[in-house]
């Protein structure tokens, strides 16, 4: 068996903490079971979110563009190549004035690239990360041989306008995610690989595990979880989760994230059931 959880808003409480409790049934239930992540944060985020959790299985990674050990060694990585990125980025510049911020794959690590003109939200969202060494200036963004994701930050009105764009110039060659972040007052672009997304890593997840569809869960809140739900054999949405996800699901609980939801589930499925 397989769980696999997202985080922000689903494992995680809005403040990005994990409660006491949630710890312990996690690490509890982690030595009887598979327990996992899938997130739009890369490796270095989730390390500083989850410590005290007992991770012991591959991670999902930048929205699925990375499946990683917890160690941080890669497993499978879904990038955009140069040519591509750099088309992308020319055509935000030209037409919509738009500069991204890109997270790539160099020298065995994560990279963090942004413009030397950085609009209000980006300025914003960089200010959280200034601890963070591996995020640098690059005067002259480029796309790099592996890009992960590729990321605007703007008006909402614009998002769709652009998307469409984009969709328009790259057709199956991108995967474009258009959400309202419930962090910073914009509408975020993230465009990655078409295998990259959630949905297409935790099929590769359960190919690396030897798991069948049939024998995953997964939970999460938001319209970047309908793809592991497609591709998941049980569909849990939090009580907090949006409409759309909570008409895809099997179950939806009681409790939000703010209540411990999954480490409830988990309790009663996973260590109240052994004792049965």
């Amino acid at each position: 068996m397989l769980f696999l959880s997202d985080l922000d808003f689903t494992l995680l409480r809005d403040d990005t903490t994990l409660s006491k409790f949630t710890k312990e049934i996690w690490n509890r239930v982690s030595y009887k079971t598979k327990l996992s992540i899938a997130t739009a944060r890369s490796y270095t985020g989730v390390k500083e979110l989850l410590k005290g959790l007992r991770l012991s299985e591959p991670l999902i990674l930048l929205d699925g563009a990375v499946i990683a050990n917890p160690d941080g060694s890669i497993l499978h990585i879904a990038s955009i190549d140069k040519e591509l990125g750099n088309a992308i980025i020319d055509l935000a510049k030209k037409e919509f004035q738009l500069e991204p911020l890109i997270v790539a794959y160099q020298e065995g690590r994560e990279s963090f690239h942004y413009p030397k003109n950085l609009n209000r939200f980006q300025k914003e969202l960089i200010q959280t990360m200034k601890m963070r060494n591996r995020i640098f200036s690059d005067h002259k963004l480029q796309a790099q041989e592996q890009n992960l994701k590729i990321v605007y930050q703007l008006e909402s009105a614009l998002s769709f306008e652009f998307e469409e764009k984009l969709t328009k110039a790259f057709g199956d060659s991108i995967e474009i995610k258009n959400s309202k972040d419930p962090y910073f007052n914009c509408h975020f672009i993230t465009i990655l690989h078409p295998l990259g997304d959630k949905g297409h890593a935790l099929l590769k997840l359960e190919e690396i595990e030897n798991i069948e569809k049939e024998k995953t869960t997964v939970f999460g809140d938001s319209y970047n979880d309908i793809g592991i739900f497609e591709a998941a054999g049980k569909k849990v949405a939090v009580a907090n989760a949006v409409d759309a996800l909570k008409q895809r699901a099997d179950i939806v609980l009681k409790e939000s994230n703010n209540e411990d939801a999954v480490a409830k589930y988990l309790q009663k499925e996973i260590l109240e059931n052994t004792l049965k």
